[in-house]
């Protein structure tokens, strides 16, 4: 097993472990403090979605930093397992975890957003299949943060406002058309 750390909040330096789990690859910290840069280090009373949790750390990181409510939705029960395990320690109440498919979540959950997380398993096309969806979760001033293998312009009505690219990884800041 393998850990990651997050990166800033109060709980900056707290080491989660991580499974072993096929496609499961972590968030870079130096992705991640770029990523909490661009929407402010403080998420006060924001509602934070992560859809696609794997090991859990933007969500993690997202409620390190104040977010009133995380969602972390993964279908792997090992990845689940360590993602309960990890909020235990950290006595992260404002954590929820889901054990489910993504696109079954965002189809059924009447909840909205102001941060969603998307870093899905690449070459899956699970971009393409949630981002039909994704006004249907979204609060209308919200931000979608994405990871993916290619540059992405836009994810429906959401567009690239800010990209940066580490490695393999593609990272992307979303928002809503301003009408």
């Amino acid at each position: 097993m393998s850990r990651v750390r997050i990166v800033g909040g109060a709980w900056r330096s707290r080491l989660l472990d991580v499974p072993h789990a096929s496609g499961l690859r972590p968030t870079p910290d130096r992705v991640r403090e770029t990523l909490f840069n661009w929407l402010g280090q403080d998420l006060d009373g924001l509602n934070c979605l992560d859809l696609f949790a794997g090991t859990g750390i933007l969500g993690f990181e997202a409620a390190s930093r104040g977010a009133a409510q995380v969602t972390l939705v993964e279908k792997d029960g090992g990845a689940v397992d360590a993602l309960r395990k990890a909020a235990e320690t950290l006595k992260a109440s404002q954590v929820e975890i889901i054990r489910g498919d993504a696109v079954k979540f965002v189809q059924s959950t009447s909840r909205k957003f102001d941060v969603v997380f998307l870093d899905p398993p690449y070459r899956q096309g699970w971009l393409e299949r949630v981002a039909p969806l994704l006004n249907r979760i979204m609060q209308p001033d919200g931000w979608i943060y994405a990871e993916s293998e290619a540059p992405v312009a836009h994810l429906g009505d959401w567009q690239t406002v800010k990209q940066g690219h580490a490695g393999q990884v593609h990272f992307h800041l979303l928002q809503g058309k301003q009408e």
